[in-house]
């Protein structure tokens, strides 16, 4: 068996272990929507469900909700409206603003992403070993970035020396 140097590092190697876990997710899970002839990416997925759950959001209302930045959301956004899954229209109250919602194309696929979907979550429980100790761990990382991000921390640590 091989040494994985990432792993030797121990905390040095964090970021590049999920770095590669993340790739291989995103690689494999593309691999598999095009064996079955999906016009979708793996990152559509939550963009997806977040709108099929709230029927109508703005962009920011979505980055806000998944806690990611505004333009990786409207670049998932305009790649997705581009392939005809996402209808914006513009906003009653803010005319500078768009509600983003569903096109029918994408309500129509629904039923049969939802079948992939559901096979991808299968999958990923028996990767984790129907464990649910990661995510709890991802958790307390995610919840300690909020305090005090990375820079911040290292920052700080610096300045001790």
């Amino acid at each position: 068996m091989k040494n994985d140097f990432l792993i030797e590092m121990e905390y040095a190697g964090l970021t590049g272990r999920l770095k590669r876990m993340s790739d291989s997710f995103i690689y494999s899970t593309k691999e598999f929507y095009r064996a079955h002839g999906l016009e979708i990416e793996p990152n559509w997925h939550i963009i997806f469900l977040i709108l099929q759950k709230h029927e109508k959001l703005t962009i920011m209302e979505i980055a806000e909700a998944l806690d990611l930045s505004h333009p990786a959301i409207v670049q998932l956004v305009d790649k997705m409206k581009k392939k005809g899954y996402i209808e914006a229209i513009k906003d009653h109250k803010d005319k500078r603003k768009f509600q983003l919602m569903l096109s029918q194309k994408a309500k129509d696929k629904l039923p049969e992403l939802e079948k992939y979907w559901k096979a991808g979550l299968e999958a990923l429980k028996e990767i984790m070993n129907h464990q649910k100790t990661i995510l709890d761990e991802l958790k307390i990382l995610e919840d300690n970035l909020s305090i005090a991000d990375f820079k911040e921390r290292s920052e700080k640590n610096l300045a001790r020396e």
